[in-house]
């Protein structure tokens, strides 16, 4: 890079006359034009033109720039160039690889007067002329609204500096704003230099407000235009031109069309799909409409969609069913322990199955708590045939599109979980649980239990329709299963389209043999232990399930195994032991304080404490009738967030106790000068129903007679105010509920006899059942004799476990 200061100091003179102290070195332009004032660069190409700009700089001197009329002209003479051109200082010279450059600064206008020969580049006498400037109240108007549509031509040119405003508004001198305008002006060189020759202000000025108003003309119409294009060639359309583009290139190149290989790739799975003649020709009419439809278009993705959905699903694709009894009945043995009655429903279903495979046969529904083993069935109804597992939860669902899918014409449609499923199996005859059938609600968006009318009766399933395909799938093959926790809870119509199977809780003997049988040895493959490492024997299990877990299934049970694997599993890592060998001395460090302790004998130590029997959605539960009285007026108090119906049975068992008082023994005017207090405890947990009817008068004759309640007896029923006992429901999981707290007598309403079948034979052979039909009965049986005294705690406790033990014998 060379600059002025260099060029001068280099070399001799050049070989020429000296140029005249009138005369100025003249350089021709072409499609440009300088203006006084304004800066300029200037690309030189031309070997005078170089050699004029180099002297000039060599000498210091100013160069004059001329425009040349025929811009096609290399070597122009004087009689190609106009004779009006502006004075330039050359600010600064550039060469970079052979190509020079001059940045230019006008000065002043001048006419050429005589060129001069005898020099290697054009020489002039030229006069300086100057802009006649008289600032007058018509060139300052004239100024004012230059500037103002100056200002418009900007905002309509996108790509001048954003100085250029500011720089308009600070100059004050008529002449110099037109010289600087017409600089920067888009407009034809020819009527830029009819700009340069004139040299009054007010015709100057005239002159370029008409150029600028026609130019603002030009630029608004080429805007408007630009807008109307852009809004007929939209994002789009743009690209699916570059797309079309690009494929046109790939066609060059020879490279595959991926929207194509696509298409094909589409076209050969509904071929091999497999699908019913009316699906088939709906999958073949949408992959036309694929075809003509641009990537880019919203459609495309959805069409496609739709498609591959279509060839996944397996319309004709079954698994083998094989049905082997005796291999099916290894199976439920081995996988679960006990469940008898559930076991051979099972099999007489597979039965039926095995000899009318086409038939109908029923739903199964599998009704018990948590943790009794309900989805393990299913799993092992699946592996006994042969068949794929998928499982759907059903709880929380509110919306009927969760089972129907959603129509194609929404953003983001998919399929119901139904055909979700499905897919997911890969077959037509998967077996599918449909969890937590009891948990489904009604929204807004429809009932999902309606839904599941068609998929669960065996005469409509078969032509079972998706709204997201539009198309019919046969679901006649699926073997469906459901399970809920409540069977009430499951709607009417859906639970009237199944069997129910009730699976019934664990007592002691059997959540031992299922944890030695199964969740040890899982929890001890979980923890990365081997059999030889951890021993867990039969004791410490018993007082995990006694006093650490009191529930129907083995879920808490399993958990507290793992507690233990996990203890064993650390000791182990540090190196403090080879072998963990657990005791029930252990049980307090790892799990922590006794959780359950044998309380009906300490609760039931004082006259008005009796023991019900509860039903809940996760098995049954005891709990205890306190009764008391103070000083009142016979009012009735009642705490322990009782619902209505509860509330009533204890207003019934007052009534029942006064109108009864002198048969009972009780003195009626104590009634009437007592405040009865009926509180159960836990008070944090709502409670309600009629079955603690029995036990709310036993609490109330135990109060007024001053007679303790046997702490080895429950009792549940409802109470007439006749006095008659009533029957009542879940008496399998009250029973449960009474083994799991060490309650040996039941007292049952008479009525409720025909559902002991209900509870398994090893439960009923651990409890005395005592069958009531009045009230007069539950006194007899379950009231200490007047003259007993308060127990103690250990002799009650004592005494509950003999007489259980006793109870187990028989």
């Amino acid at each position: 890079m060379t600059d002025a200061t260099e060029i001068s100091g280099a070399g001799p003179s050049q070989n020429h006359q000296p140029i005249p102290a009138d005369a100025i070195i003249v350089i021709p332009i072409r499609n440009m034009l300088l203006f006084p004032g304004v800066v300029l660069p200037l690309t030189l190409g031309r070997p005078a033109s170089i050699a004029a700009a180099q002297e000039a700089v060599r000498a210091g001197r100013k160069v004059g720039l001329l425009l040349q009329d025929d811009p096609t002209i290399e070597q122009p003479e004087p009689q190609h160039l106009r004779r009006v051109g502006a004075v330039a200082e050359i600010l600064r010279y550039v060469t970079s690889e052979q190509i020079h450059y001059v940045i230019a600064r006008g000065l002043r206008r001048f006419r050429v007067e005589q060129f001069l020969e005898g020099y290697p580049f054009l020489v002039a006498r030229v006069k300086e002329i100057g802009v006649s400037e008289v600032v007058t109240p018509e060139v300052e108007a004239r100024m004012q609204l230059l500037k103002t549509r100056a200002r418009d031509a900007i905002q309509l040119l996108p790509n001048l500096p954003p100085e250029i405003a500011p720089a308009i508004e600070s100059i004050d001198s008529p002449s110099a704003l037109a010289d600087f305008l017409a600089g920067i002006l888009d407009i034809p060189v020819q009527e830029k230099q009819d700009l340069l020759e004139t040299f009054d202000v007010t015709q100057l000025l005239d002159k370029l407000l008409g150029l600028i108003a026609k130019r603002i003309q030009v630029l608004q119409l080429s805007k408007d235009i630009s807008e109307q294009t852009q809004q007929t060639l939209s994002s789009q359309q743009r690209e699916h031109i570059l797309r079309e583009q690009l494929r046109q290139i790939q066609k060059e190149l020879g490279d595959d069309d991926p929207k194509s290989a696509e298409l094909k790739e589409l076209r050969d799975k509904i071929d091999k799909a497999g699908m019913p003649p009316e699906v088939e020709e709906q999958a073949k009419r949408e992959l036309q409409r694929l075809e003509r439809l641009p990537e880019i278009a919203a459609e495309y993705g959805m069409a496609r969609s739709y498609l591959e959905w279509l060839v996944e699903l397996p319309w004709s694709k079954s698994d083998s069913e094989r049905i082997e009894i005796a291999e099916a009945r290894r199976i439920l043995d081995e996988d679960h322990y006990g469940l008898e009655e559930v076991k051979r429903r099972i099999l007489e279903y597979l039965a039926v199955r095995k000899l009318n495979p086409g038939g109908n046969s029923p739903i199964l529904c599998f009704v018990g708590p948590p943790g009794v083993g309900k989805t393990s069935l299913g799993q092992s109804i699946a592996h006994a045939t042969g068949r794929k597992f998928v499982r759907l939860s059903l709880g929380g669902i509110h919306d009927e599109s969760e089972i129907r899918g959603h129509r194609r014409t929404y953003v983001g449609a998919l399929p119901g979980n139904i055909i979700q499923s499905i897919h997911k199996a890969g077959t037509r005859n998967p077996v599918m649980m449909l969890d937590e059938m009891d948990k489904m609600g009604a929204g807004f968006h429809g009932d999902p239990a309606a839904a599941l009318l068609e998929v669960l009766d065996p005469e409509q399933n078969a032509t079972f329709r998706d709204n997201y395909l539009g198309l019919l799938f046969d679901l006649s093959k699926v073997m469906f299963i459901g399970t809920a926790n409540v069977v009430d809870s499951i709607p009417g119509p859906v639970r009237d389209r199944m069997e129910v199977i009730e699976l019934p809780g664990y007592i002691e003997d059997e959540k031992l043999a299922i944890a030695k049988r199964y969740l040890v040895k899982r929890q001890l493959a979980s923890a990365g232990l081997r059999d030889d490492q951890c021993r867990i024997g039969d004791d410490v299990l018993r007082a995990i399930i006694r006093d650490y877990t009191r529930e129907a299934g083995v879920r808490n049970l399993e958990r507290r195994i793992g507690a233990l694997c996990r203890y064993a599993a650390m000791q182990i890592a540090e190196g403090a032991a080879n072998c963990v060998t657990m005791k029930v001395g252990d049980l307090r460090a790892v799990l922590g304080p006794k959780r359950f302790e044998p309380e009906t004998a300490m609760r039931t130590s004082v006259p008005g404490v009796a023991t019900g029997l509860a039903w809940t959605p996760v098995g049954g539960d005891i709990l205890f009738v306190e009764a008391s009285s103070t000083l009142g007026r016979g009012k009735l108090i009642l705490t322990g967030q009782l619902g209505e119906v509860m509330k009533e049975s204890a207003q019934a068992a007052l009534t029942l106790v006064k109108s009864r008082a002198a048969e009972f023994g009780v003195d009626p005017k104590e009634l009437q000068k007592s405040d009865i207090h009926i509180h159960v405890p836990a008070g944090a947990i709502p409670k309600d129903g009629p079955s603690a009817g029995v036990a709310m008068f036993m609490a109330l004759m135990s109060l007024l007679t001053r007679r303790t309640v046997r702490s080895d007896t429950a009792m549940t029923g409802e109470i007439s105010l006749r006095g008659l006992v009533l029957p009542i429901g879940g008496v399998k999981e009250k029973v449960l509920a009474a083994i799991q707290a060490g309650i040996a007598t039941v007292m049952l309403p008479a009525r409720n006899r025909k559902d002991l079948e209900d509870v398994p034979e090893k439960a009923r052979g651990l409890i005395r059942f005592v069958w009531l039909e009045r009230v007069d009965d539950a006194l007899e049986a379950s009231l200490n004799p007047p003259d007993a005294k308060e127990w103690d705690l250990g002799e009650a406790t004592q005494t509950a476990s003999t007489d259980r033990h006793a109870a187990r014998s028989r």
